[in-house]
């Protein structure tokens, strides 16, 4: 059987990419003419920006075969502006092939493309195009790419012989070295083996624009590639991309799992978390802009379906996980003029099926100014938007100057407090807030106990960090490169609602940045200008000036190359100067590095004139309530009103407890001796005291120590959930036919039982056969939901569940299973047989019923 391989074309901008990808059509036979980009013909860049300025915009598909493989190429842009672009496709690749311009050697955004094919782990052929016209030997380039990108870059020549090559492997790479001496030949699939581990990198040399070197490229991904395996059997697809044409929505994904057929229902989530079940209505196989339709796909295959209509990209679906938001983030914000007569508020929403369409244009809605403003990264893709926004609804914009995206991070450790507490409501939540490292990001973490507050509060607080975009103090930026860990939190049993924790938890986040302080950090350029030597003297002097760190890379008679990295808000506009006093001579290329402190910290803060306290959807003060009535507290005054008090622990594991804790853990104190001390030194606590258990003793002498009884206070129910499935006859028969169904269908009847009786649940399936399962904890209608991870069964977790909640829970366990049963029986614990459940669950449907009757009787009345 025939490999089927995804393979994609990345290179930095004018490296010979999309000619790469025209030779390959046609020598594969694909195209029967050769296309050029400088004609404005070729099979891939069909847009009309596209052929205009010559390069690649939108990533795009095509199809050819060889006697080796099927493949399906995906040609990605060059050009930085559209690197969210080129990095959405990674996800999706077997292989990939780095294009190298033998004439410009290895840039700055090659650099940033290999960093991102070794953090998605794409094994990588490496194609030096354009050596007809370099005055390089190709021994220096082959050395230039092995010291810049990695050892393993190892030269696959063409007028080498088998045994040649051999040779020149044998000495890169010494797991070949043993076959070598022994004289035996190194077997092609041992040499796919090391590429597909990406710890051997084929390096080849070319001309794409004469198909010099191509055919020999082609072989090589015949030869030295493998299959790649699929064994999710369960459909799993990633959605890479949404287009909109003549009215009909097609989503393209890759299918990782399974299969997928036309009329099939997939059931998915949207961006705002709404459950959506929709019927896939057609699949299509493109090859660049036509396509065939196809009733069925398997793992592996590229497709466009038809009928899902809130998918977005970077979503997964079935058994996939979405994937990862992008690296590569644009750093420059612009604010969108629409003509005279366009109402703003109308007019977002139908924006926003562009960035639907290209995520990387970030098009949002500024609240403040109340203006639509879009988040670039360059000049190439302002005018893509303009274009785009012409072409689709008739309406020429302008855009304004743009603005530096700039970012915070909390400047040292704080623990923020949020408190609301107006009048019958209660929350309280204690946050710590860490610095990270740079690229971090936002990292939420609890370190609470499930009996210091219960976990479904837990998760809430939780779910209220993820969902907000946090910003700083210092200019209301984007919060970054924070971790921020729940450390105490208090709920009150009769007044406390969701909403009240999500008022703490974010007065928390904004209490511990105001303690904590920010630091301001700017994006940052990677650059490398080649400039005439004469000019050297100006564009060093101008860097220093700018602020840049950099050094001289190279320096001939008649040319000098200097790189470095400099703030964005500096170097940004530094191409047309040096394209002017150069006379056009000069160029420099620029890469998105991240982001680091603001050079100009002050000078930003004063411009921007941000007043955190009167930011009033982000208030760090919090509510308290004293004599019925609540009152506000300002942050600087918040921990002398605090109810918890969790401290920062200053020893080297920097861990946070109660001070009391804190105390007993240095001393070595048990809980007898601190309770001892707190005896002695405060006296016995005033309050009502719980009975405790007598204990009688024959000889009166003897004092035994008391046994301290903790009462169940909650009643919970754990359910082996396939047991109950196949003992239910209902059910039963329903599995049958669908699993999934069957599952559905007792989460539903789960649902109604949760809502009347208020009792909690945990659901447990079995995914013990699942390879590579990793397993699910959710909550669905107000109880826990469980699918065990690979190797670990559902009795083995429901046992662990047992231990783990016995001491504070009155537990309950449904299942069949007798070593279950004789567990929880041992220990205590309530056992019920899935028929004795089906009878309670009847049971409760039926009141469920008469109530109901009840209440429509008595509204007639």
């Amino acid at each position: 059987m025939k490999k089927k391989l995804t393979i994609g074309i990345l290179a930095h901008v004018d490296a010979g990419k999309t000619t790469l990808s025209e030779a390959l059509l046609y020598l594969s036979g694909k195209i029967r003419t050769l296309g050029r980009v400088d004609h404005k013909n070729t099979y891939l860049d069909t847009n009309a920006i596209e052929r205009e300025r010559g390069i690649t915009i939108f990533s795009k598909q095509a199809r050819f075969s060889t006697d080796a493989a099927d493949f399906i190429l995906l040609d990605t842009p060059g050009h930085m502006d559209f690197s969210a672009e080129t990095e959405r496709t990674l996800a999706l690749l077997d292989y990939a092939i780095l294009v190298i311009s033998a004439p410009d050697g290895v840039q700055n955004h090659t650099r940033t493309l290999w960093q991102l094919l070794e953090y998605y782990s794409v094994p990588t052929f490496i194609f030096v195009n354009k050596t007809d016209i370099c005055i390089k030997f190709v021994e220096e380039l082959e050395s230039e790419i092995a010291d810049t990108l990695s050892k393993n870059c190892v030269a696959f020549h063409e007028k080498y012989s088998k045994s040649e090559l051999d040779e020149h492997l044998a000495l890169v790479h010494e797991e070949f070295l043993d076959s070598f001496l022994a004289g035996e030949p190194i077997d092609d699939y041992d040499i796919a083996t090391l590429v597909g581990e990406r710890r051997l990198f084929p390096c080849l040399f070319g001309s794409a624009l004469k198909t010099s070197g191509v055919e020999f490229l082609l072989d090589a991904l015949g030869r030295y590639t493998l299959s790649p395996i699929y064994e999710q059997k369960s459909f799993g697809a990633r959605v890479y991309k949404i287009l909109h044409h003549g009215g009909t929505r097609l989503t393209y994904m890759k299918i990782t799992g399974g299969s997928l057929r036309a009329r099939d229902e997939i059931v998915y989530l949207s961006s705002d978390g709404r459950r959506i079940c929709e019927k896939v209505s057609q699949i299509r196989l493109y090859s660049s802009d036509k396509y065939e339709q196809v009733e069925s796909v398997g793992a592996g295959e590229i497709c466009a379906v038809i009928g899902l209509s809130e998918t977005y990209v970077g979503e997964g679906l079935g058994v996939e996980a979405d994937t990862q938001k992008p690296i590569l983030e644009p750093v420059l914000s612009y604010r969108i003029d629409l003509p005279e007569g366009c109402d703003t508020r109308v007019y977002f929403p139908k924006l926003k099926q562009l960035e639907e369409e290209e995520p990387s244009l970030h098009l949002w809605w500024n609240d403040e100014l109340s203006q639509i403003e879009a988040r670039l990264m360059g000049e190439i893709q302002i005018d893509l938007l303009k274009r785009m926004i012409d072409e689709r609804f008739g309406i020429k914009v302008e855009l304004g100057a743009g603005r530096i995206l700039y970012k915070e991070k909390v400047a040292s450790k704080a623990i923020g407090v949020g408190h609301f507490e107006p009048l019958r409501h209660y929350a309280e939540v204690q946050l710590l807030l860490e610095p990270e490292p740079k690229g971090t990001g936002l990292i939420f973490d609890t370190r609470l106990p499930e009996n210091s507050l219960d976990v479904n509060w837990q998760r809430l607080i939780l779910s209220h960090l993820y969902e907000k975009d946090h910003r700083g103090v210092l200019i209301g930026a984007s919060l970054t490169d924070t971790k921020i860990t729940l450390v105490a939190g208090r709920a009150h049993l009769k007044h406390t609602e969701g909403g009240d924790f999500r008022e703490a938890t974010l007065r928390a986040v904004r209490h511990g940045l105001m303690k904590g302080g920010c630091v301001l950090l700017e994006p940052y350029y990677k650059f490398r200008i080649e400039i005439p030597s004469e000019y050297v003297g100006r564009a060093m002097t101008d860097l220093q000036n700018r602020s840049a760190s950099f050094e001289i890379e190279s320096a001939g008679e008649k040319c000098t190359t200097l790189s470095g990295r400099a703030p964005v808000a500096t170097i940004g506009d530094y191409t047309r100067e040096i394209i002017s006093y150069t006379r056009g001579e000069g160029r420099m290329f620029c890469t998105s590095d991240g982001y680091e402190p603001c050079h100009d910290q002050d000078e930003i803060v004063a411009e921007r004139g941000y007043d955190p306290e009167a930011d009033l959807e982000n208030t760090p003060h919090s509510v308290f309530c004293a004599h019925g009535a609540g009152f506000v507290v300002r942050w600087d005054e918040v921990d002398s009103y605090k109810h918890l008090d969790a401290q920062i622990e200053q020893d080297a594991s920097e861990s946070i407890i109660p001070k009391a804790r804190r105390i007993a853990k240095q001393y070595s104190l048990n809980n007898d001796e601190l309770e001892a001390i707190m005896l002695r030194e405060f006296g016995p606590i005033k309050r009502k005291k719980y009975s405790e258990p007598k204990v009688f003793s024959a000889d009166k002498k003897e004092h035994r120590p008391k046994k301290k009884l903790v009462s169940a206070h909650k009643n919970i129910i754990i359910i082996d959930g396939y047991n109950v499935i196949y003992s239910w006859e209902s059910l039963k028969e329903l599995a049958d036919f669908s699993l999934e169904k069957a599952r559905e269908t007792l989460m539903d009847i789960l649902s109604d039982y949760v809502a009347f009786t208020k009792v909690e649940i945990i659901l447990v399936f079995d995914a013990y056969l699942v390879k590579d399962g990793v397993g699910s904890d959710f909550t669905h209608d107000g109880y826990r939901v469980v699918y065990t991870k690979q190797d670990e069964t559902a009795d083995a977790f429901i046992e662990r569940m047992m231990f783990e909640l016995g001491p504070d829970y009155s537990i309950k366990v449904v299942t069949g299973d007798k070593l279950v049963q004789f567990s929880a029986v041992s220990s205590g614990i309530l056992r019920m047989t899935a028929k004795e459940f089906e009878d309670d669950v009847r049971r409760v449907g039926n009141e469920i019923t008469s109530f109901v009757q009840k209440l429509a009787e008595s509204s007639k009345k």
